[in-house]
């Protein structure tokens, strides 16, 4: 007999406030990608609960919490990594650097084609599915298996290696407009 997730697994009673603010630009990404890996892992848990039991109420609900994150929050980061992270270590010396800033600026734009086809996946099931669904098919798995894939790669790569340099090329002054930016543009007013 398979064990079943418990439905309070599945459901986010909404996105916890990050434990850093926007005057500390580096810990707020941070904060981000420590959200991107739970919508991840609630992705994770929706098939798997799928799996096991099938469509219910629960499924819906995190298929809505993931979209929702990933529509509203993921862009604006992937932006705040595009005026402020990528860019000094562009201009830098390091070549290395360089070659790997420019494929996570690719992975952002596959990102955005593989979250589409994601989306696609879990708003299919973010309302009860039509009649006769009982699972997702091994094309929407993939979709789903792929578009985690990347974005896990794509935070490894960050984490331990391009917000250390950024971080560290960058002035207090430019580390100020990087926060005032980031509030900004998310309708906050810089303090």
């Amino acid at each position: 007999m398979a064990t079943s997730i418990p439905l309070t697994s599945i459901t986010l009673p909404g996105h916890r406030a990050p434990a850093a603010g926007f005057e500390a630009p580096f810990e707020m990404l941070g904060a981000c990608h420590e959200r991107v890996e739970r919508m991840l892992g609630l992705l994770a848990k929706l098939q798997q609960h799928v799996l096991l039991r099938g469509w219910d109420e629960s499924v819906a609900s995190a298929a809505r919490d993931v979209m929702r994150y990933f529509d509203q929050a993921a862009p604006l980061h992937h932006e705040d990594e595009e005026r402020h992270v990528f860019p000094p270590l562009l201009a830098g010396e390091d070549a290395a650097l360089r070659l790997i800033v420019q494929s996570l600026q690719q992975d952002h734009r596959d990102m955005e084609v593989a979250w589409a086809a994601a989306r696609e996946v879990l708003a299919s099931v973010a309302q009860a599915p039509a009649p006769g669904w009982a699972h997702f098919s091994p094309l929407e798995t993939a979709t789903l298996t792929d578009f985690t894939r990347l974005y896990n790669r794509h935070l490894r790569e960050e984490d331990g290696l391009v917000y250390p340099a950024a971080r560290a090329g960058l002035s207090p002054e430019a580390l100020e407009a990087m926060s005032a930016d980031m509030m900004r543009r998310r309708g906050l007013e810089p303090g």
